[in-house]
């Protein structure tokens, strides 16, 4: 066969295969794209999740602060108390004493709730900055709860709700300070209502709570 035939044949092959591929391309551009919502897909979709607003962040404490500048006490107790009050600080507190003819604030350290002072943070009272005995827990014929027992107040009133897990963080961390410098066993941390008749430190305070962080 003239090479010039076999010219025209490969022309129209190339022709014949351009075509057929032209046609297979606008097949596929025409396929329809899958729905968004398709199982393919479905996997993939990103939903939106409202957080919850975060509630009072803890204060910073800083044990550092807890060292008193007077000669220390043989402190052989801590008694543990709420305000039975939803807001309040050892300002306010050392006020309220005073107006009841009390010489200063009765307990050695108050920690706050987020009210008048931070959630968690930890106020030092005058009594402890100068090692002098606790006005915190008078109980007939035992003296020695108020002379060489350690008074915290947490802010809030326990008979109604639970501490806040900032409050209690920082009371477990108080505690293991003060028995550690001391020499207090566990035996010896007490709620108020331990030693006499009273609700105090609430009847919805946990101690076995307390007592797993120390």
């Amino acid at each position: 066969m003239p090479v010039r035939h076999w010219h025209k044949l490969l022309v129209v092959a190339l022709c014949l295969m351009l075509a057929d591929c032209g046609q297979k391309t606008q097949l596929v551009n025409d396929m329809p794209l899958p729905p968004f919502g398709s199982p393919r897909h479905s996997g993939l979709a990103t939903v939106a999740v409202e957080k919850p607003p975060a509630g009072p962040s803890r204060h910073d404490v800083n044990p550092s602060q807890w060292i008193p500048s007077a000669k220390e006490s043989k402190w052989r107790f801590i008694v543990v108390h709420h305000s039975a009050s939803t807001r309040g600080n050892a300002a306010s507190f050392d006020k309220a004493h005073r107006d009841r003819g009390w010489d200063e604030l009765g307990y050695h350290f108050v920690i706050g709730n987020g009210s008048l002072s931070g959630n968690g943070e930890v106020e030092v009272g005058p009594r402890w900055k100068k090692q002098k005995y606790g006005a915190h827990c008078g109980v007939r014929d035992h003296p020695e709860y108020n002379r060489v027992g350690i008074g915290i107040c947490l802010v809030g009133h326990f008979n109604e709700g639970k501490p806040s897990e900032a409050q209690m963080e920082s009371l477990a961390q108080l505690v293991r300070w003060l028995m550690a410098r001391y020499d207090i066993p566990k035996s010896r941390v007490l709620g108020h209502g331990m030693l006499k008749a009273t609700d105090c430190p609430g009847t919805k305070f946990d101690y076995n709570d307390l007592y797993r962080r120390l």
